[in-house]
């Protein structure tokens, strides 16, 4: 990664900690996806600077959809989410395009109903290769492996499943 990258990279860290404050279990989950995402990403055809911002954004409208929901159910957070994106890539100098792409994938990180970019295809693994656990928690190895093909998209995402979880 360049060191224009890992700049960029460090100023979303920071910004998402800020609107996460002391939420170290949310800002411990976006730098998990941040990571797997970066994996992922080794592997896959896309835009390095996208996937970055869009995995530590993915789940930023967190907090406003409980205060304003009382949920954080993930319909809730891709309302919330992409105002609160927006501001911070406006801030970080991205351009009109790619802060639009940002925002869509946040806004269907969960859905996966209007988009399916390269970028946005990683955040998804990436996301379900966190949440696996805690959305299958007594799954035995064989529930494991549909689960994985039938929810995963790339190919990289796929075989990382694979690795951790079977």
């Amino acid at each position: 990664m360049n060191d224009e990258l890992l700049k960029l990279r460090s100023r979303l860290i920071e910004a998402m900690k800020r609107v996460f404050g002391e939420d170290q279990r949310r800002i411990d989950h976006a730098l998990k996806v941040l990571d797997y995402a970066q994996q992922i990403n080794q592997q896959e055809e896309a835009c390095g600077k996208i996937v970055i911002a869009a995995a530590v954004l993915h789940d930023i409208g967190i907090h406003k959809a409980e205060k304003k929901y009382g949920s954080s159910a993930g319909k809730y957070q891709e309302i919330e989410g992409p105002p609160i994106a927006r501001d911070i890539l406006e801030k970080l100098d991205f351009e009109t395009a790619e802060i639009d792409h940002i925002c869509k994938i946040v806004a269907n990180h969960h859905s996966a109903k209007d988009i399916d970019t390269p970028e946005f295809r990683i955040i998804w693994d990436a996301d379900w290769l966190v949440n696996i656990p805690d959305e299958f928690p007594n799954a035995d190895s064989t529930k494991l492996s549909e689960v994985i093909q039938k929810v995963f998209k790339t190919q990289a995402g796929k075989k990382l499943a694979e690795e951790i979880y079977l």
